[in-house]
């Protein structure tokens, strides 16, 4: 006798329906598992035995075959194993159970237990599109009930699940209180706590605001990453859409936390200099989403640039200009999303005191050389603010008395260009200033008089690039956003040829 019963599958950050069908015949005892599963689908057929024995059930000696439709899709993970066992008590008449109209998720342990799965957020939403009930782990429960208009029923093991398909016990829908979840983010650092750097601060404000990549240059102990962990607190907060976007992400990847399973911070995401570049743009065997997807919506911060390997910080190239990565193999090719700001610290040296008015540098000019070609020229053409950071003077740092901009404020007006911008691409196919092409910059960034003339003589003096030019006029542009001008000025102008500190020879 044949029994079926649904599932779901996860291909790239996309779901889709699986039928679990089993069928048990008289012949050689054997279980086999079909359809294109891996490792770990091969290996429910032991946890699946040993659950249905340890919970009182017969597991005959005969022929068993399972499939996983379609079976041209490669499956992956261990959440097929509650629906192949009840599939299997249903076709074993141990039970008669009514399984067309729910999804079944959850991994079994070997006495029996429904054990939390990962991407359960993006399959409730597909079991609402196909007006589906579903049965999953109760560890899930709080992540799944995140979806509103879905019938939802956790289990703790596979006899309840059992009693309720039957219906020897009534459950309610599980459902959670709204009070909270949606509630803005909070954060334990401020801006308030930075002493000094008040140029750093201003770029970063800058860079936010416009969602441009930004490079900070300067010796240890000046505050680089003290001020790129403080980025998130002066971030806008993400909308509806926004939230359940990287939620879904995050519950594919298994990072949600179980009693707080809605993502409200925008991500910041700072991956070690040793990653691969598999680890931050992604790929593997079985293709799962990189850093760089991971921080889609928030921030990617580089420590340490030059440290990073060659081929990792040029696998950042294209998702820094395209906003996606698209990763291709033999049977599949897959397109993650990777709207991110970069932020990137380096040290101007191998020794990093390169320039430093408190201690010497004793690196040699051809190790500075080596040290700063580590990164291409590519990748830094991407990054639209370069800035220098000095060390603080020990007045100014142990000075209590100077009152500090708190992140909020900061935030206010970075929300307040924000919105500027969302009003003056309302009929494009952008949303931030770093987006604009040759076409928004003529309609969007014209100059006149004094700023015309001096963005001439900056590309004179300094021999900039016609990418750079690009870079100036979109940055000054946030500058006028940030001011509430129409038109970019001289000073917008200024300011942002002083935030190109890469494109200067006394730097190279």
């Amino acid at each position: 006798m044949v029994s079926k019963g649904v599932s779901f599958g996860i291909k790239g950050l996309e779901v889709y329906p699986v039928e679990v069908e089993v069928d048990v015949q008289r012949g050689l005892p054997s279980l086999n598992i079909i359809g294109l599963g891996d490792a770990q689908v091969k290996e429910s057929r032991e946890r699946v035995r040993s659950a249905i024995k340890n919970a009182g059930y017969d597991f005959p000696s005969k022929r068993i075959t399972i499939n996983l439709a379609p079976a041209n899709i490669k499956k992956e993970g261990t959440h097929f194993d509650l629906a192949i066992a009840l599939c299997f008590l249903n076709s074993t008449r141990q039970v008669s159970l009514d399984l067309s109209s729910y999804v079944i998720l959850g991994e079994l342990s070997l006495e029996g237990r429904v054990r939390e799965v990962k991407g359960v957020f993006p399959m409730v939403m597909k079991a609402k599109e196909l007006s589906k009930k579903i049965i999953l782990p109760l560890a899930n429960a709080k992540e799944a009930a995140l979806v509103k208009g879905v019938d939802i029923y956790s289990v703790s093991d596979l006899i309840e699940a059992v009693s309720f398909l039957s219906g020897s016990i009534e459950k309610t829908p599980f459902t959670v209180k709204e009070k909270g979840i949606f509630s803005g983010p909070e954060y334990d650092v401020d801006f308030s706590e930075v002493k000094g750097q008040v140029l750093a601060k201003r770029a970063i404000e800058v860079a936010i605001s416009g969602m441009h990549n930004l490079i900070m240059i300067g010796p240890p102990g000046v505050g680089k990453t003290m001020l790129a962990r403080r980025i998130p607190t002066i971030l806008p907060d993400m909308d509806f859409e926004e939230i359940l976007e990287i939620t879904k992400i995050y519950s594919i990847c298994g990072m949600l936390d179980s009693n707080e399973p809605l993502v409200k911070e925008r991500p910041f995401r700072s991956p070690h200099h040793t990653s691969s570049s598999v680890a931050l743009v992604g790929g593997g065997t079985n293709i799962k989403p990189g850093e760089i997807t991971l921080a889609h919506n928030g921030v990617l911060f580089l420590d340490e640039l030059p440290e990073f390997s060659r081929d990792s910080l040029e696998a950042l190239r294209q998702p820094l200009e395209d906003g996606f990565v698209s990763i291709s193999r033999a049977t599949k090719h897959l397109r993650f999303p990777s709207r991110f700001i970069l932020v990137a610290a380096m040290n101007p040296c191998p020794c990093g005191y390169f320039g430093s008015q408190d201690k010497p540098c004793h690196c040699s000019s051809f190790q500075i050389q080596k040290y700063r070609r580590k990164i291409s020229g590519p990748l830094l053409d991407r990054i639209d603010i370069h800035i220098e950071l000095s060390g603080i003077k020990t007045d100014e740092l142990m000075n209590r008395d100077t009152a500090i901009e708190p992140s909020g404020n900061i935030k206010k007006r970075v929300e307040k260009a924000r919105k500027i911008q969302s009003q003056r691409f309302k009929r494009e196919r952008i949303l931030f200033n770093a987006q604009m092409n040759h076409k928004h910059l003529q309609k969007y960034c014209m100059l006149r008089g004094e700023a015309k003339s001096l963005l001439k003589a900056a590309i004179r003096e300094l021999r900039l690039s016609a990418r750079s030019y690009d870079k100036i006029l979109k940055v000054a542009r946030t500058i006028a956003d940030l001011d509430g001008a129409e038109q970019i000025t001289a000073s917008c102008i200024a300011e942002a040829v002083h935030y190109r500190n890469l494109d200067k020879n006394l730097w190279i």
